[in-house]
């Protein structure tokens, strides 16, 4: 397994594990039958860091949409640099700081790590570009 692959599926596992912690507290905030028993999903969870991290949860999603055929494109051209192991490496964990950061309420730091993972992006799409060019 290549290192861009291996931070591709830690940042996989990241994203899918995010919503827990908002059900584990609504199943606390509500009880299990009331959370489970919301059929239209209009029940509101009561704290704020919940959302946020719900927030954050799919703001994730809508940057693996982006990140991962990108990681799998250089694959399949087999590219494989410094740079873009690098990438990788920091879409991870801008990913897990931005999520983190934005769950507590932490307005500018949050910003610059979500412009971490968009240049980490952009650098992938430069070695591709640079490879097929």
């Amino acid at each position: 397994m290549t290192t861009e692959l291996y931070w591709l599926v830690l940042s996989i596992l990241l994203t899918s594990l995010l919503w827990v912690p908002y059900i584990l507290n609504r199943l606390f905030e509500q009880g299990i039958l009331t959370a489970l028993w919301d059929p239209d999903g209009e029940t509101a969870t009561l704290v704020p860091w919940a959302k946020r991290l719900m927030s954050a949860h799919v703001n994730a999603v809508e940057n693996l949409v982006v990140f991962a055929p990108l990681v799998i494109i250089a694959h399949i051209l087999g590219i494989n640099t410094e740079m873009t192991e690098f990438a990788c490496l920091v879409y991870f964990f801008s990913r897990l700081a931005h999520a983190v950061l934005f769950t507590i309420r932490t307005p500018v730091l949050r910003i610059v790590t979500f412009f971490g993972g968009f240049f980490a992006q952009m650098a992938m799409v430069l070695a591709i570009l640079k490879t097929i060019s």
